[in-house]
């Protein structure tokens, strides 16, 4: 019998659920994506641009590192202008942490056995509870507690989940629960493996992420190993891909992660190959072009560019438009796998471009139609129930 399981049938880790704002992380909740502005919290011009690139790029939430009481300042301005929630992003100084809540950040990143005495730990709790902040305790292992470094010698699975583990305690010492874990590390192995065991041993919900994963070129490809795994295995609730590039890339490369396993559709995912002496076209500039014309469309839908017909028609076959090389300058468009007409080579971008929006709009009209009909029914029952 075949062991072959297809991507939809996934199964993800049953987790609790909490909320970053208004983004829901665990329990049946969609993977959701996330990034880190990389500009000064204090300009908070600067910072703001930068978010809405991202929030351009599909991203569902947002962390801003707020090191000192300038940036907490500033936080409070970035919050109001943008439309994603904001996790502030504190180290060791508890005050930076209320003042992060007070200024309406939606999560805290902190760990609580860092920041002090009993007395701080519960101030920031209290913080917490009062303006409805979510916490990530997140643990590396480039900062390891000196006891646990002391114990194991160095950074291994059992230290990073213990470590995740005696913050948690402390959280929930406090009756504190809307809280989740990351045990990052650089080492694309250990950082599986110590998710795959904190996964093993509690219901909390994870933030997963290869950190300090490198170039956009190399970091994708570490990120998308590392993360691919525990996806597939169904480990992960939130994730970010942590690249030396402007967020907006790495919101994209998670998404792609996300779709390329099913977990998640955004705007058009394009299948293409490779080219080679049979192309009919210029297949990388091609691709390259549509991905910038059609970076707009959050709609998904499927188009597969194939440069000859060898491959072209099959892969048709199964995406929403298809465009296929052919000889004398004229190249085929299928439409829900089926040859539809002929385009000549100067005009296919365009042609493709204007083909994918009218597609766009009328799956967008279909759903608007559902939603109604959707809803007149239920005014329909609730009429006949009164």
């Amino acid at each position: 019998m075949s062991s072959y399981r297809p991507y939809q049938h996934i199964e993800r880790r049953k987790s609790r659920q909490i909320h970053v704002g208004k983004v829901p992380v665990g329990g049946d909740a969609p993977v959701s994506v996330q990034t880190m502005t990389n500009t000064l919290t204090t300009d908070a011009e600067a910072t703001i641009a930068q978010i809405r690139r991202a929030e351009l790029a599909g991203v569902d939430i947002v962390r801003v590192s707020c090191p000192d009481e300038e940036s907490t300042a500033a936080l409070a301005e970035i919050v109001r202008e943008v439309n994603v929630p904001i996790v502030a992003d504190i180290h060791f100084h508890y005050k930076r942490a209320i003042e992060a809540a007070q200024a309406g950040a939606a999560c805290l990143r902190i760990n609580p056995g860092n920041i002090g005495s009993p007395e701080r730990v519960r101030e920031v709790v209290k913080a917490a509870k009062d303006h409805g902040c979510s916490i990530r305790i997140g643990v590396n292992a480039g900062s390891l507690e000196k006891h646990l470094l002391e114990k194991y010698g160095e950074p291994n699975p059992d230290a990073l989940v213990e470590s995740a583990l005696e913050h948690a305690k402390i959280l929930q010492d406090h009756d504190f629960h809307e809280f989740k874990i990351s045990v990052k590390a650089s080492d694309v192995f250990l950082a599986v493996a110590a998710y795959q065991q904190l996964a093993e041993v509690c219901d909390h919900p994870l933030h997963i992420g290869i950190t300090e994963a490198g170039s956009r070129r190399a970091g994708t490809v570490k990120s998308s190993i590392g993360l691919g795994n525990l996806l597939w295995a169904g480990v992960g609730d939130t994730m970010r891909v942590s690249l030396s590039a402007e967020p907006e890339e790495e919101v994209l490369v998670g998404w792609d992660i996300l779709k390329s396993l099913g977990l998640r559709h955004r705007g058009v995912k394009i299948i293409s190959c490779p080219s080679c002496a049979r192309q009919g076209f210029n297949v990388i500039q091609t691709v390259q072009t549509l991905e910038d014309r059609l970076a707009h469309v959050q709609t998904p839908l499927t188009l597969s560019i194939i440069g000859c017909v060898v491959n072209g028609p099959g892969e048709a076959l199964m995406t929403d438009i298809g465009l296929t090389g052919g000889g004398s300058g004229r190249h085929m468009v299928y439409s829900a796998g089926r040859q539809d007409h002929t385009i000549p080579a100067d005009d296919m971008i365009e042609h493709i471009v204007d083909l994918v929006e009218k597609k766009v709009e009328a799956l967008q009209a279909e759903d608007a139609a559902r939603k109604a009909k959707a809803e007149a029914e239920a005014q329909a029952v609730l009429s006949t129930a009164l």
